[in-house]
């Protein structure tokens, strides 16, 4: 990842998705040694409890926790931390500018909601860093909950200007214009997205639930896609937008969506499939099983770390600083060297 990320404000996502999900995971094993269930095992502390009144039954507070009721919370925490780590990834590295672009028309506003609900933070995590530099330059305190109290007038105040700023430039551009279309496609429309969206939510709970065979899930699931497909391609012939510069789909672009469809799919067919236990035990206590085939499929999910497009921000800075070292290095070739004491003229010069 940091050899594709930028010096965009949204960049500095990860760290904080990193604090997020190790707070999560900290605050879940809290949790579950003070309000969890009872959980036979190792004994590593015994807490004192509080008594409840007999509204609160089968809640308790305290007790014994055990070392098999902390394995499992690791677990869930961990799992909920790697959720959290992979979406500021995402943001991490994903350019909302060229996000919007990719947006297929028939979401084209949810994806402008979803484009700016995505850099609202990052974008006020960078003014408030800016604000804080001017006051440490004026002299003024910026550190403690007083420095950040009088630093969200103006952060509130940039980011109303920017929101209307952006709302006059989106109303020029002639944003949210349609064709028209009739009652009847526009219904139709509709009701293919719709089963599709069904039909692939269902072929998912499926595959979850190996209620069905993971073949015929699979094709309940690739049935319903196909519809959606169908329904959003129709859906994008009303909106009449154009896309200045689009960004290319070659090769790159394929095996970065395909290695992480295949990852998807593979680790969810192994886990329905029970070829792989993606789920350790935690009675006994022992050490989890590593899943070689899962260990394999993840690999596979890491393909874009060496094929995946250089962002256009970081392939200029690349070759800003290889000019700028070939520059350099000329400039040394080119400087003459002299040995001993300098002559008269390097002496008047």
């Amino acid at each position: 990842m940091s050899a594709r990320k930028t010096s965009a404000p949204w960049a500095s996502a990860y760290r904080a998705a990193l604090v997020v999900g190790g707070g999560a995971l900290v605050i879940h094993l809290v949790i579950e040694a003070l309000f969890g269930a009872p959980v036979p095992g190792t004994v590593l502390v015994t807490l004192p409890t509080v008594a409840l009144p007999q509204t609160f039954a089968g809640v308790r507070v305290g007790g014994a926790v055990t070392a098999e009721a902390m394995l499992g919370a690791t677990y869930l925490g961990l799992q909920f931390a790697a959720i959290v780590a992979s979406l500021g990834a995402a943001n991490a590295l994903a350019s909302p500018a060229r996000l919007l672009k990719s947006v297929p028309g028939a979401v084209y506003e949810l994806g402008v909601a979803v484009v700016v609900a995505l850099t609202v933070v990052p974008e006020a995590l960078a003014q408030l860093q800016q604000v804080r530099r001017a006051r440490r330059l004026r002299g003024r305190e910026d550190r403690g909950l007083r420095g950040i109290a009088a630093s969200l007038g103006p952060v509130l105040h940039s980011a109303l200007e920017r929101s209307l700023g952006q709302a006059a430039a989106m109303d020029s551009r002639g944003y949210g214009r349609q064709r028209v279309v009739s009652t009847g496609d526009r219904r139709l429309t509709a009701t293919l997205v719709l089963t599709g969206l069904l039909g692939v939510l269902l072929g998912i709970y499926a595959l979850l639930d190996a209620a069905l065979a993971p073949g015929l899930a699979l094709s309940v699931v690739a049935v319903g896609t196909g519809v959606a497909l169908v329904g959003f391609t129709r859906a994008g012939r009303r909106v009449t937008r154009t896309v200045y510069r689009p960004d290319p789909w070659r090769l790159p672009e394929w095996l970065v969506a395909g290695s992480g469809l295949f990852a998807g799919v593979a680790v969810m067919l192994l886990g329905t499939t029970g070829t792989v236990a993606l789920d350790p035990t935690t009675s006994p206590l022992s050490w989890p099983p590593l899943p070689v085939a899962a260990v394999l499929v993840v690999l596979v999910a890491a393909l874009p770390a060496w094929v995946a497009p250089m962002p256009p921000g970081v392939e200029v800075g690349h070759r800003r600083r290889a000019s700028a070292a070939a520059a350099s290095t000329s400039r040394a070739a080119t400087t003459p060297v002299h040995h001993g004491a300098p002559g008269p003229s390097e002496v008047a010069a």
